[in-house]
């Protein structure tokens, strides 16, 4: 695109690419601090949004020039309101694990025994694994779209495999979802230290004793239905990537779009009602006082 990129132009790039990614970070993190969500996932969130409008007329544009038949424009959206609804099921399907607190003596007070649940999300990584395992498949492809024609005739026949929709592409594509769902749930949540937190308060699993066991049963809880969400998140990924390949279906958002766009959908509508439920409660409590002050 630019015929003879000098040192200027070079600076000038890296220091505006550089300053954008700085600025989007800066006012993700202002929405995030003053506003409602995580303010990066809503930027992107936004993004991909924006493109809707577009790719509704564009597969509209398609049934009318006869490129595409009505039969398949209605699997399009057949499929994606049963994609979007498998999604949202399963990124509110737990795993309950009984905790069970025994009776307790406060000052003269007896506190009888009560039971509660340790929820495990079957999707605790979240989007992350998809985008990390999508980021690093692209870097080969990126490196050599720079070295066109000075790479050998093998280098470049193992590029050409790793392009969307090929066997080893999704065949990677599945393995860095696995990899990266183990990895990040592995990061986010830290067995030892809630069996710790539950023997602290008193609570204990039933039939496993506090402490030790308690961390290994967790783990092996965790990575049993880590195993469910990183096949659910294999399958919503890979089921678009093969419509597009194999079907020539113009499915424009794909697995990872669909997924971001859900799960930040669903927590901003959660962070919304949690605020409107405190400024309820806090509503009652100055309403309660100044009841009383009247009084």
């Amino acid at each position: 695109m630019v015929a003879e990129p000098g040192i200027f132009f070079r600076l000038s790039t890296v220091i505006t690419l550089t300053g954008g990614t700085v600025f989007l970070m800066w006012l993700g993190e202002q929405v995030t601090s003053r506003g409602i969500g995580n303010g990066i996932s809503l930027i992107i969130l936004s993004g991909i949004v924006a493109q809707l409008p577009s790719a509704i007329a564009g597969t509209l544009e398609l049934s009318r020039q006869g490129a595409l038949s009505p039969a398949i424009l209605l699997l399009v959206a057949v499929m994606a309101v049963a994609v979007i609804a498998f999604i949202v099921f399963m990124e509110r399907a737990q795993r309950r694990l009984l905790i069970q607190y025994p009776k307790r003596q406060v000052g003269n007070r007896m506190f009888e025994g009560q039971s509660s649940h340790l929820p495990l999300k079957l999707n605790t990584s979240g989007v992350i694994p998809p985008i990390f395992a999508s980021s690093l498949l692209l870097l080969p492809t990126t490196v050599a779209n720079f070295n066109t024609g000075q790479m050998p005739d093998w280098l470049n026949s193992v590029v050409a495999q790793l392009s969307h929709g090929r066997p080893l592409f999704l065949l990677l594509y599945v393995a860095g979802i696995v990899f990266f769902a183990f990895f990040y749930t592995a990061i986010v949540f830290n067995p030892t230290e809630t069996a710790d937190n539950l023997k602290k308060h008193g609570g204990f699993i039933p039939g496993i004793r506090p402490g030790e066991r308690t961390a290994e049963y967790i783990d092996h809880v965790l990575s049993r239905i880590t195993v469910v969400g990183a096949a659910y998140l294999a399958a919503v990924c890979l089921f678009p990537e093969m419509l597009i390949s194999y079907a020539a279906v113009p499915f424009y958002f794909g697995g990872t779009s669909l997924l971001i766009v859900v799960s930040v959908t669903m927590d901003t509508v959660s962070q919304v009602q949690g605020y409107l439920l405190a400024h309820q409660y806090e509503g009652l409590i100055k309403r309660a006082k100044l009841r009383g002050r009247r009084r």
